[in-house]
């Protein structure tokens, strides 16, 4: 019997250094798209796969995070009292009922790695999901084509996208016999290698279905890349003793740890969003005329 994945990790402790000043005293997971946070498409992408329990492994500055998913009973008397049902069906609505939240605290930033180790004990002896608020999908949520095919192979499945070679050196780069047709089972893989040395042109997003088995590689990594605790060299260790598969999903992700992903992934949200798509596109329009 496949083992459901109940669990999902959200590594928040970054310090958001590439967006400062907007991230000195806001998490930049709590970075609006549109009109909501990153955070929170993440934790909705979780959700629809089937994820109830929600991992945040933070810092002392990120407690605006737990108060997002946590309930404002004064908002949302006011937005009661005012009639404005509409709006407190969306604040009640930002956390699911049957869902609920767990926060760890991560003590030093020593990597992703590390991050993920810091959910050990929450997590326990069953598979779970990673998932970075930074890298934003849209279309089918890509954590369920994962759990997708977990259930067929019972096995670690890494999320990949193909990449311009030049970028090799910012992505974990998959070592594969074919191509992921929609998946591959691979040999490999390396954090940040040179375009030379990419052993394929498929990088690492931030998605993942893993085994429990990853903690004990991450309990006695070592420092790779950037003297952190790798994520990445852990799954390749996990090669060892069990299959890893990478799946190129199906949907579009913006990178929203860059200004220009970020701003895509603005501009493209706004031109589907219900309620100000059509006066949005009327705004481009008027400022590329100009």
């Amino acid at each position: 019997m496949v083992r459901r994945i109940k669990k999902a990790v959200f590594p928040v402790a970054g310090l958001g250094t590439r967006f400062l000043p907007a991230t000195k005293a806001n998490p930049k997971e709590m970075l609006p798209i549109v009109d909501k946070p990153l955070i929170q498409y993440a934790v909705e992408e979780a959700y629809a796969a089937g994820v109830r329990e929600m991992i945040f492994v933070t810092s002392s500055a990120k407690r605006a995070i737990e108060d997002h998913f946590d309930s404002n009973f004064e908002l949302e008397e006011k937005l009661a009292e005012q009639g404005k049902e509409e709006l407190l069906s969306v604040v009640k609505g930002v956390l699911p009922r049957d869902a609920f939240c767990v926060y760890v605290r991560q003590p030093e930033a020593l990597g992703l790695g590390h991050a993920v180790l810091c959910a050990k004990d929450i997590v326990g002896n069953e598979p779970f999901a990673v998932l970075l608020a930074d890298d934003l999908i849209d279309g089918k949520p890509c954590l369920q084509e994962l759990a997708e095919v977990y259930a067929e192979t019972k096995s670690s499945v890494i999320a990949v996208q193909a990449i311009d070679p030049q970028d090799s050196r910012k992505y974990g780069v998959i070592d594969a016999e074919g191509e992921p047709k929609p998946f591959v089972k691979i040999n490999g893989v390396v954090e940040k290698p040179s375009p030379e040395d990419a052993p394929s042109n498929y990088g690492v997003v931030g998605r993942y279905v893993l085994n429990p088995e990853i903690f004990s590689l991450l309990e006695t990594a070592k420092p790779g890349s950037g003297g952190e605790i790798q994520l990445t060299d852990a799954i390749a260790g996990l090669l060892a003793t069990q299959a890893v598969y990478a799946l190129k999903f199906s949907g579009i992700r913006y990178d929203c740890g860059t200004k220009i992903g970020y701003l895509n992934a603005t501009i493209n949200y706004a031109l589907k969003h219900p309620e100000l798509a059509d006066e949005f596109r009327a705004l481009l329009d008027g400022i590329s005329h100009r």
